[in-house]
């Protein structure tokens, strides 16, 4: 079987032209997927769903290879061997897309979404939307939003309960300022490290703490050197799934539509299977070590009150536009 790459792994040269209205019933698409968590994770299992749907419905004919734990490709250089061809699909964090794209920090502030609902509402309404056409500008296609689910604190010095327990301690963050000012709106240290170094950075002392979700933080072992863990559900963890204008416009229409398929279909499947997960790894989690606080409703007023200044911050730094659209979030009515 004739082995057709779409788009050009390094050093193999250019990229062979492609009709997009024929499509040899022997030629194989091979797309390589590259993500940095564990397999077992939300995003982990996802990728090998939709994998395995795309084997499906092209009948074997387009194979999506995926590469895990950051096996191809790091968290700090995924982004550029997607631009550079070296991969075709990846799924970075909302947080990760701040560094090329400030807008996108929206998703990284603070009890921004009263529920889940909320949370899909902006990744497939305006907000979404308008996140998306960003991306046009460095070439970047977004294809799907997918879900990991509600982030909680961990550190290794204190509890964390109320805002001044943060005081003095270094938080690892995402590459995100609003993420840092967060942290600085508690009176800690945010600090930029790559999520496949975290949990190094954690062993030595190099950061105190961290922010993520119940799978993560069990699969990737953060909870084996942390000591203290306070259910915050203060942020949302997301991912986009993504490749490059050039490769989709390579693909053959029917692969298009079969890798479209894929996704419409794996994406609330991920939704729906992100809760269980992490409510899994979250029992997980109080079976060890490590002490687990569940925060109050009055705890999370008295957070949400101090981490009010981060709003002030994203509103007159990165996008004015994007405040009122969450608060139209925040008053709909419950179904």
């Amino acid at each position: 079987m004739l082995g057709l790459v779409l788009s050009a792994a390094a050093g193999c040269g250019p990229q062979r032209a492609v009709d997009n209205e024929q499509w040899g019933s022997e030629e194989k698409i091979i797309i390589k997927f590259s993500h940095v968590v564990a397999e077992n994770t939300p995003k982990g299992l996802a990728a090998r769903r939709f994998a395995d749907l795309v084997s499906d419905k092209s009948k074997g004919r387009i194979q999506v290879e995926v590469f895990p734990n950051g096996q191809l490709v790091g968290d700090e250089a995924e982004i550029q061997a997607l631009l550079d061809g070296q991969v075709h699909l990846i799924a970075p964090s909302t947080g990760k897309l701040a560094e090329l794209f400030p807008a996108w920090q929206v998703f990284d502030l603070p009890y921004a979404f009263p529920d889940q609902a909320a949370v899909v509402e902006a990744m497939e309404g305006p907000i979404g939307q308008k996140l998306f056409r960003t991306l046009q500008r460095r070439g970047l296609r977004g294809l799907a939003m997918w879900d990991n689910g509600w982030k909680q604190m961990t550190s290794s010095r204190k509890p964390l309960v109320r805002p001044a327990d943060f005081a003095g301690q270094r938080f690892r963050v995402q590459p995100s300022q609003v993420l840092v000012e967060q942290f600085k709106a508690l009176g800690a240290t945010g600090v930029p490290v790559a999520f496949d170094q975290t949990f190094r950075a954690l062993e030595t002392g190099q950061v105190d703490g961290q922010e993520n979700t119940p799978s993560n933080i069990y699969w990737k072992k953060f909870h084996e050197v942390q000591r203290y863990m306070t259910v915050s559900n203060h942020g949302y963890l997301g991912y986009a799934v993504l490749t490059t204008n050039l490769y989709w416009e390579n693909l053959p229409q029917e692969a298009r539509l079969i890798v479209t398929e894929a996704l419409a279909e794996t994406t609330p499947w991920v939704r729906e299977n992100a809760g269980r997960l992490n409510h899994q790894d979250l029992d997980r989690i109080k079976m060890g070590r490590i002490e687990v606080h569940i925060q109050t409703e009055q705890e999370r007023l008295i957070w949400k009150e101090a981490l009010r200044p981060v709003y002030d911050y994203f509103s007159r730094e990165i996008d004015a536009e994007l405040i009122p659209a969450l608060g139209q979030l925040e008053r709909k009515p419950k179904p």
